[in-house]
């Protein structure tokens, strides 16, 4: 008996990015175990490196720092085997990051609107960046800087609310016509 097809035929890693609670993790896990691939978080490995949390990060050495850190361990997660790569909200906003990614990558940026991003960061208290005033603010001014930049990815997703197989099926959609269309990437 023949083994099934793989739903997407890949010899780049796929790099999810987008705002703060636009469903990288969620959606990036499960995008991952549909692919039968292995799914990394680019802020995991930042923090494990580190031995200590992003906020921690921050308050100890500045954004600066950790953004420098960040690009250091993408780069370093790009050069490993197919897989699919959480990257934090800001990363794609280093040029030398965004660089890395879309020469060694397939990006999808995963688009939400402030309203779902606020009703999702809101439930924890571990966005060191959302710590310096009204969340609101901080996020529309954050989406008015970067969603230009994530603009820039190979595929766009609408994140929803709603379960999170519903972005995952979407992005699977996205990447396959991407792929067709760019045969190159695949």
């Amino acid at each position: 008996m023949t083994p099934p097809k793989p739903i997407l035929s890949l010899n780049k890693t796929i790099v999810l990015t987008g705002m703060m609670g636009a469903g990288k993790t969620c959606i990036g896990r499960r995008l991952a175990e549909k692919l039968g691939l292995p799914f990394v978080d680019a802020d995991v490995q930042i923090t494990e490196a580190a031995g200590c949390g992003i906020s921690e990060i921050f308050k100890r050495h500045g954004e600066e720092a950790f953004r420098d850190g960040e690009r250091r361990v993408i780069s370093r997660l790009l050069g490993e085997p197919i897989h699919v790569l959480s990257i934090g909200g800001g990363a794609s906003m280093d040029p030398k990051t965004r660089a890395l990614i879309a020469e060694q990558s397939v990006s999808v940026w995963l688009r939400a609107d402030i309203e779902l991003l606020l009703s999702r960061v809101l439930r924890h208290d571990t966005r060191p960046l959302l710590g310096k005033g009204d969340p609101r603010e901080i996020l529309e001014k954050l989406i008015e800087e970067r969603y230009p930049v994530y603009a820039q990815a190979d595929v766009i997703v609408d994140s929803v609310d709603a379960p999170p197989e519903i972005t995952v099926e979407k992005t699977c959609k996205a990447l396959a016509a991407y792929l067709n269309d760019n045969p190159s990437s695949s």
